[in-house]
């Protein structure tokens, strides 16, 4: 038993046309080979599988807007591909049609390390970026766990652990390169800092999720590796105390690089996973960038706080070995919840609110979680007031995916209710159509169709995604 799609998925053969164009143009690059098409049509949410029809397997944008002008002309769907890791169906073909696998587009094209940024083609991934800047003493911040590809991170507007200090990646991509429906490549904007020249293309396709574009190259800010890192781990008698503390010190001003809520279930079950021994309470875990003097002000800041509600066995990782442990054991927390029940399924929430709502949001999912027998925890980005909570279910059990979609809807519905969003970082995809119609409202919704229906009036790009056309 699986959750319901979206929408029914309506699939015709590929034209004979289209794959003898397609195979003379790319040769060995174009696979109709079953294992192939499995493969990427299975991504890390808990959806059934959807394969396309055929994959090709892209090496400049050229070639990409070729591919997608022969798509076009067949009206046969494209699909970008990047690494897999999306948890919401994005790249899931529901109407079959061709997955364009950008991974093999992996160059770095350019570093301009006087000026703070670097352009890459699509495929390269957020750690192949920083091993080539390792010379040049910059780093490129977003981390949102996973080893994300670049064009994919821009895609769905990924954040992750440095964000509350850093931004989402909706402040970083400074400029796109972008193969259009029609089969023309479009760069959104030049290499500088800001501009008033016309429509905010960049923004447009950041967050756009493939439906209106096969986002190509990414030109990024970087930002020089601080003088002094410093990680913290601290733990509270309390869910309500851990967050009442980060709501004080992110209004207090304090500039922390990553603030990271753990619930007391997913520390007992990072300890199993990790081999750590961090105490079974409601943690949170810090780290401070800048200066050395800075550093210290900020975490000597930051312990008076948390001493104020009830934290204690303030732990502090000043090694770099030390914290690569600690942010390991971070990253691996949802495979670590997965070992709540061998053989399961995780189904994750994705809700963020404003900061002052944080408390109330995550005490009330708390409570609907804990009125389930479903194994269940939380972590979360809580500086900027993202958090996830993660059920595990039994993928052969149709009550307990209903039951957790159930819980899913009503952690949603409670973000909504405070101002908040539906998704923090991981974007809409299938999973959450629902809910981004009560988050928009139907004109806001109106009018993100006919931008879709402008761009491609076909619906060849990554259709059925994120709304219903």
């Amino acid at each position: 038993m699986h959750p319901p799609q979206a929408h029914p998925p309506s699939r015709r053969p590929l034209p004979a046309a289209l794959t003898a164009s397609l195979q003379a143009r790319f040769g060995e690059r174009f696979s109709t080979a079953t294992a192939v098409c499995e493969q990427h049509g299975r991504d890390e949410s808990p959806l059934p599988p959807a394969p396309p029809d055929a994959v090709l397997y892209a090496l400049t944008s050229e070639e990409v807007a070729d591919a997608v002008a022969l798509c076009r002309a067949h009206r046969v769907p494209v699909i970008p591909y990047g690494t897999g890791s999306s948890l919401e169906g994005h790249l899931l073909a529901v109407q079959g049609g061709i997955s364009i696998d950008v991974s093999r587009m992996n160059q770095v094209l350019a570093i301009n390390a006087e000026d703070l940024t670097a352009t890459v083609q699509a495929g390269v991934t957020r750690k192949q970026l920083n091993d080539a800047l390792k010379a040049t003493g910059l780093f490129f911040p977003i981390d949102p766990g996973a080893d994300a590809s670049l064009g994919g991170m821009a895609a769905t507007r990924a954040s992750g652990t440095n964000a509350v200090r850093y931004g989402t990646m909706k402040e970083n991509v400074l400029g796109l390169t972008v193969v259009t429906a029609d089969g023309k490549i479009v760069r959104t904007a030049r290499r500088v800092k800001k501009s008033s020249a016309g429509y905010d293309l960049t923004r447009l396709f950041v967050g756009s999720e493939g439906t209106l574009g096969v986002i190509t190259e990414v030109t990024v800010r970087l930002y020089p590796l601080p003088e002094a890192l410093s990680a913290a781990v601290v733990s509270f008698p309390s869910l309500a105390q851990a967050i009442d503390a980060v709501i004080r010190i992110i209004q207090a001003g304090v500039p922390v690089a990553r603030c990271e809520y753990v619930c007391d279930r997913a520390i007992r079950a990072i300890n199993a996973y990790s081999h750590t021994s961090l105490r079974e309470a409601s943690t949170l875990f810090f780290e401070f960038h800048g200066s050395e003097a800075s550093v210290h002000e900020q975490a000597q800041t930051v312990q008076e706080i948390v001493r104020e509600f009830g934290g204690q066995d303030f732990e502090w990782a000043a090694r770099p070995e030390d914290r690569t442990r600690l942010w390991t054991a971070r990253h691996n927390s949802y495979f670590a919840g997965l070992q709540m029940r061998p053989g399961g399924r995780a189904i994750t929430t994705d809700t963020c609110v404003p900061i002052s709502r944080l408390s109330e949001a995550i005490g009330g999912a708390r409570r609907l979680l804990d009125s389930s027998s479903i194994p269940s925890m939380m972590v979360g980005h809580v500086g900027d007031g993202n958090f996830h909570s993660m059920l595990v279910i039994d993928p052969d059990d149709p009550g307990q995916w209903a039951e957790a979609e159930r819980l899913n809807d009503e952690i949603v519905h409670l973000a909504l209710s405070m101002d908040g969003t539906c998704t923090g970082e991981h974007g809409v995809g299938l999973h959450k159509m629902r809910f981004l119609e009560q988050e928009a409202g139907d004109d806001a919704l109106e009018l993100m169709r006919r931008i879709k229906r402008a761009l491609d009036p076909d619906d060849i790009l990554n259709p059925g995604k994120i709304f219903v056309l």
